[in-house]
């Protein structure tokens, strides 16, 4: 789902987004050879695979595609035997790599999805064509150029979409039953940004939100911060939820601001890397204010080095889960063909010298993305922050003040389940007009209508349930038809201010600012200790 507040299932994303970057470095086009005492090791293993394959093409059932049985099977396989984090990229993911990292692609500017075997419009960018030329939230998308979209995939759909900026696509959607309308749409170019949030939720909080870490992060969080202005900012709330990583140098930016010159960030190294420390390049600009950090079990990467940073040096209190616990630095390889290789080179250290990757010997690697052992930690690699707080390493960063959404009941599950909520939301636009007056509601004539709308569809719920989540629905309502009244970016920040784990944030800022302030007080103590002890070194 678009947003986090319609995320019910996150896991096959959050894995698709990891293998495409997830603590990042760019490498060079070269490959170290292997040394000579396993080259006769290696032509071994490589005339025994070259047999396997020709007995292979010659025999299998039906035409071996030498491209999938290298590309999708034997690459893959060896890889698979490192870690969970190595990965190759054929043409297609290697290109999608890149584009993840800039940010920009040209097409329309608008989200889909699959319902009932269709692709429907899930939510129009603001600002861009899609948006401006008059598509819905629930449009099914029923011709692209002329061509119908029966029996294409999601992914198909999308990448006809997109196309070279200036170019027109002609698509045609049905809206609720009625004659399909035609749009021709002049593609752009799109960016999506990284740091899609940052407002003062309450007077002088501010909410900054880090979806994950590409080319532009840390310029666009600089950016939106100034506009705030970052001056008036008394205590900020940021959040890194679901954020996979990204590029190791942005997160190292983005944790820079918040610290001081020469302060550590990060360290890593490796078999044949040495160790490179990575420091503050300049004072932070965030230094004074309390900042509490929200993470949960699919903040990984470059997401735990930020955490961990702030966590170590005591310049931010940590609210939420246990994160995913990712220690691991791939380095991206360009190769022939437009494939690329993203290989595990390193480990990487928080300041306070834990190594937070999670054990991964004795698990598939579906359980290890789906980190359902919260609790994991390596009791043997005990470090302390700067004021003296105990921290561990081996399960991901834990918080400082646990906390987990509340689990969604039956009622609400049936709901998403049945996109009851977008449904009612598209049929409701569908006949009338999509303006709402700024600040709007569902009363409780809407509630209503939406109740009498599960009725006619037959959904399955009781009388009680409805009336336990009353709320619920309400809040859900506004979420969901503030797309298609106002934006998808306007809905965004209604599930902020309604998320229940940002409140938990902000009432946890006094305890940031106290953490900042001990930080403080122990900083003059011990320059006081050394200026008292150069003193006596000098009167001696």
């Amino acid at each position: 789902m678009p947003s986090r507040s319609r995320s019910f299932f996150v896991v096959p994303a959050f894995i698709a987004l990891c293998s495409l970057g997830a603590g990042l470095f760019l490498g060079g086009g070269h490959v170290n050879a292997a040394s000579n005492n396993n080259e006769e090791q290696l032509s071994q293993s490589l005339k025994a695979f070259t047999k396997v394959y020709d007995v292979v093409e010659a025999n299998f059932a039906d035409q071996v595609k030498p491209e999938k049985a290298i590309y999708k099977g034997a690459i893959p396989g060896m890889l698979r035997t490192l870690d969970p984090h190595s990965n190759f990229f054929d043409p297609k993911d290697y290109k999608d790599l890149r584009t993840e990292q800039s940010g920009r692609y040209s097409g329309v500017g608008m989200m889909v999805g699959a319902r009932n075997d269709r692709t429907i419009v899930l939510a129009p960018f603001a600002g861009y064509p899609a948006y401006k030329a008059g598509l819905r939230a629930g449009d099914i998308i029923v011709e692209i150029d002329d061509k119908k979209t029966d029996g294409l995939t999601t992914t198909e759909i999308a990448e006809r979409l997109k196309g070279t900026k200036g170019t027109k696509v002609q698509i045609k959607v049905e809206r609720d039953g009625s004659e399909p309308i035609t749009f021709n749409i002049v593609r752009a170019e799109i960016e999506r940004s990284t740091v899609p949030d940052c407002f003062f939720i309450k007077p002088g909080i501010a909410y900054l939100d880090i979806t994950q870490f590409g080319e532009n992060t840390s310029k666009e969080m600089e950016e939106k911060l100034a506009k705030l202005p970052e001056g008036q900012v008394k205590g900020l709330v940021l959040d890194l939820r679901q954020n996979p990583g990204g590029l190791l140098t942005e997160g190292i930016d983005v944790a820079g601001h918040f610290l001081k010159r020469g302060e550590l960030v990060v360290s890593h190294r490796g078999r044949t890397q040495p160790t490179k420390n990575f420091t503050v390049r300049h004072d932070g600009k965030g230094v004074d204010y309390p900042v509490v950090v929200l993470v949960n079990r699919y903040s990984a990467s470059a997401a735990e080095i930020v955490t961990g940073a702030l966590q170590d040096h005591d310049r931010a209190w940590v609210v939420g889960e246990n994160t995913f616990g990712k220690g691991l630095v791939q380095t991206v390889y360009p190769l022939s063909d437009n494939t690329g290789l993203a290989l595990t080179t390193m480990h990487y250290y928080t300041p306070s010298g834990r190594l937070i990757q999670r054990d991964y010997s004795n698990i598939s690697f579906l359980d290890y993305y789906y980190h359902n052992n919260l609790d994991q930690k390596n009791t043997a690699d005990v470090k302390m922050t700067d004021s003296g707080r105990t921290v561990y390493g081996g399960g991901g960063i834990t918080p400082d003040e646990k906390y987990a959404p509340a689990k969604l009941n039956k009622f609400q599950i049936e709901m998403l389940r049945k996109y009851a909520i977008f449904n009612f939301s598209a049929k409701y636009f569908a006949g009338r007009d999509t303006k709402l007056p700024s600040g709007w509601s569902p009363d409780e004539k809407l509630i209503n209508d939406f109740h009498d709308f599960l009725l006619k569809n037959k959904a399955d719920f009781t009388e009680m349930e409805f009336t336990e989540n009353h709320q619920w629905i309400k809040e859900q309502l506004k979420r969901e038809m503030y797309i298609t009244a106002f934006s998808y970016e306007e809905s965004q920040r209604v599930a902020i201010e309604q998320d229940p784990a940002v409140q938990k944030a902000i009432e946890a800022l006094p305890k940031a600012k106290a953490l900042v302030d001990s930080a403080k007080k122990q900083m003059v103590q011990r320059m006081n200790g050394q200026e008292r002890a150069a003193a006596a070194i000098a009167q001696k």
